[in-house]
């Protein structure tokens, strides 16, 4: 093994610093989020088709297993990705987007079509609270996506209160706000591809902080506190 190269060593002359001698390699990755925004809003319409009843009640069904089959794998893989991209609120949030909408589908598909289920309304209301902090952390970075997470959190607030009982003013009410919820996910899913395609801003997103100089700074910034992510230091 050849002897460390000059400038390895500390001050005082001792053994190599361990960063002198550390590589660490990167993959990399197309942003997932395009796919999330896309599939999250493709959700949202669906849902809406039932509340509002643009589709008979007895295609229910139909609407919830369109969603297993579309929505909820492209959310998970989108969050998947970006947990290789090293982007944990975005993983965090698309994940637990992609498992709500699970839960949701199958609980609706397995019951009757328009039966309310008290089960699904405690679920969706629990789900609020964990949508509202993922908002409020995505703020310093990502206003876009926490818009996008807030109005998603409005939305499942509406259906779990309509689960638990209410009338047809709260599921009309959340069914236009999943039109709005939809067409704004399709202009960040849009602009996020843009961005991503371009390597520049195209449309507005409002990025902030460490999610601009991602996109706009040099390979220093894009490295820098790299020791402290999960995947390089010893302990999450």
């Amino acid at each position: 093994m050849p002897p460390p190269a000059a400038g390895t060593y500390d001050e005082a002359g001792g053994p190599p610093r361990p960063e002198a001698l550390t590589r660490i390699m990167l993959r990399p990755l197309a942003s997932s989020l395009p796919l999330g925004f896309f599939a999250f809003g493709t959700g949202s319409i669906l849902l809406s088709a039932q509340q509002l009843h643009w589709a008979p009640l007895a295609q229910t069904p139909a609407l919830m297993l369109l969603t297993l089959v579309f929505v909820v794998p492209l959310e998970l893989l989108a969050g998947v990705f970006a947990f290789l991209a090293r982007d944990g609120g975005a993983a965090c949030a698309l994940c637990v987007l992609g498992a709500t909408w699970a839960g949701t589908s199958l609980v609706t598909l397995l019951g009757p079509p328009g039966q309310r289920s008290a089960s699904l309304a405690v679920f969706e209301l629990s789900v609020v609270p964990l949508m509202l902090l993922l908002f409020l952390a995505s703020l310093p970075g990502k206003p876009l996506f926490g818009v996008l997470l807030l109005i998603g959190a409005s939305r499942f607030a509406l259906t779990g209160v309509l689960q638990a009982g209410a009338g047809p003013g709260v599921e009309t009410a959340a069914g236009w706000l999943g039109v709005l919820l939809a067409a704004f996910a399709l202009y960040g899913g849009f602009a996020l591809l843009l961005e991503d395609t371009t390597q520049r801003t195209v449309l507005p997103l409002g990025r902030r902080g460490r999610a601009r100089t991602s996109l706009q700074g040099d390979l220093g910034h894009q490295l820098e506190q790299a020791e402290r992510e999960a995947g390089i230091r010893r302990q999450l």
